[in-house]
């Protein structure tokens, strides 16, 4: 599929999107969530890829909202259901591979909101990352009001998002933002190293279920309850295919060979993701 704010390229089971609009710094506009979306949708379908990585063209990852249209930017009358209805919406915790934030420069607003929602995310020593909505006259979007406290705590998330402030990035490993910062020149190779890991040595089924569990079972208040799906997935795994490959491989000093794919053998009992 042809591409014109972003750009894919699949390689050793990784697929890379950049955002690819470095002359506005990458700003985020309708086309680009747009293609953002389509991308997550077919790459999800794709069991050839097993991890995916989101990285910024040029010296920015992502510098927010689009401004171009001045003051009215963020007044979405008329536009709000047109654009959804257009839009094939995908939701990355409903997804099935891991996706990585490869944060090479500034994350500001949506830049780094839209981040927040996928699983890992890992920046550079030049990145810069501000939730700066209360800076603009607006509030902080892309649920990161109910986000951000869960996976920071609250008092950390206070702080960035009712004051807007832009954080380095030794400032974002610290907040829990990020949870690896590698200098500039090699950013891109241990953020590499980093998928390939995943992508070589872990079963995609496994991880597929790992990630429903995780943020299916988020708000489940009941630990017996969590343990009862908890249980019940690994009892599964333990008599599939993979769960064999895994073992033999291990004893026998090799590489796993996994054959079970996510988009044909997940099991119907996790929990629902709403």
């Amino acid at each position: 599929m042809a591409y014109e704010a972003i750009k894919v390229d699949i390689k050793d089971k990784i697929a890379t999107i950049t955002l690819n609009r470095p002359e506005k710094l990458n700003a985020f506009n309708g086309a680009m969530g747009k293609e953002l979306n389509e991308a997550f949708a077919d790459l999800d379908d794709n069991d050839d890829v097993r991890v995916i990585v989101v990285t910024g063209a040029g010296r920015a990852f992502c510098a927010g909202a689009d401004l171009s249209s001045g003051g009215g930017t963020f007044d979405t009358t008329g536009r709000e259901n047109s654009e959804r209805e257009e839009r094939r919406t995908v939701r990355p915790w409903n997804m099935k591979k891991p996706i990585i934030a490869a944060i090479n420069g500034a994350a500001v607003g949506v830049g780094i909101t839209l981040p927040m929602q996928w699983d890992i995310r890992v920046a550079a020593e030049s990145a810069r990352i501000g939730f700066v909505f209360v800076r603009r006259g607006v509030v902080p979007e892309a649920l990161s009001t109910w986000l951000l406290p869960r996976l920071i705590g609250v008092a950390k998330a206070n702080e960035l998002l009712m004051s807007g402030r832009i954080i380095n990035a030794k400032e974002a490993l610290e907040f829990g933002i990020v949870s690896h910062v590698w200098p500039d020149a090699e950013f891109m190779d241990r953020t590499r190293e980093l998928a390939q890991d995943i992508a070589t040595n872990t079963a995609p089924v496994s991880v597929a279920i790992t990630k429903r569990l995780i943020y299916g079972l988020l708000n489940e208040s009941e630990a017996e309850k969590a343990q009862a799906v908890d249980a019940k997935a690994f009892w599964w795994a333990g008599k599939q295919a993979d769960s064999r490959e895994g073992v033999t491989a291990f004893l026998e000093k090799r590489k796993p060979q996994w054959k079970m794919k996510p988009s044909k053998e997940m099991p119907d009992f996790l929990p629902p993701l709403k």
